[in-house]
């Protein structure tokens, strides 16, 4: 494979045609090693428009989102060079160095031993020194990081049935959310932006699915 060519279809096959048209994540996705950052067994599925698994074995849980939907999100934040960034659900990270080379910050919170140590091993290898990896509980991800609020930008880089008002409150005014909310066959990413002490307004940007969250709550289901 070359994979220079297989970057270039990615961005201009997949990536462009999604409304993603912002050069300068164009050019990020052009110049970050997508394929670095997963197992040498799964590279081959690097520029391959799919969710690809990151832990064998265990259908459902963890994956590298679609290259679109990465480049979908991170246009949408508009991270600047200034702030401070905190994702949840580290996964690969991917997605983590995508927003460290355009944020002063990134705090990314894991709750698998397994991923966090290999997203940090990623991160080394590329040279990204402004992400902090932390493993952390599923439960206290879900929580956000208290200690470093407020945050100009937060990612929940997997699905939840829906945002937790505490992280809301983590934002700045003027910072922004973007998740996946929902429950299947219906999702959408949407964005969410910190208009006051207590208001929050909130734009759908796309259809979706993406995996679960871990530690956030499920909606209460009444049987008769």
């Amino acid at each position: 494979m070359n994979l220079e060519t297989a970057r270039f279809n990615m961005i201009e096959q997949q990536i462009r045609p999604w409304e993603v048209l912002d050069q300068a994540v164009l050019s990020l996705l052009a110049t970050v090693r997508r394929e670095d950052f997963l197992p040498p067994a799964l590279r081959a599925l690097a520029f391959v428009d799919t969710q690809v698994p990151l832990l064998p074995g265990q259908a459902g849980g963890p994956c590298m989102l679609e290259p679109k939907v990465e480049a979908r999100l991170l246009q949408e934040l508009q991270v600047q060079r200034h702030e401070k960034v905190l994702e949840i659900g580290t996964g690969s990270g991917f997605m983590s160095a995508l927003l460290a080379h355009r944020a002063q910050h990134v705090y990314t919170l894991e709750c698998r031993p397994a991923l966090a140590r290999m997203a940090r091993e990623s991160l080394h290898r590329n040279g990204i020194a402004n992400a902090t990896v932390l493993e952390v509980s599923a439960a206290a991800g879900a929580q956000g990081l208290p200690a470093e609020e407020p945050f100009d930008v937060i990612l929940l880089s997997g699905s939840v049935a829906e945002v937790p008002p505490a992280l809301l409150g983590q934002l700045k005014i003027g910072g922004r959310l973007a998740a996946v909310v929902g429950e299947e066959p219906i999702m959408r990413a949407r964005l969410y932006t910190r208009v006051g002490e207590a208001a929050w307004s909130q734009a759908d940007l796309f259809d979706t699915v993406a995996p679960r969250l871990d530690g956030f709550a499920e909606p209460t289901r009444f049987h008769f």
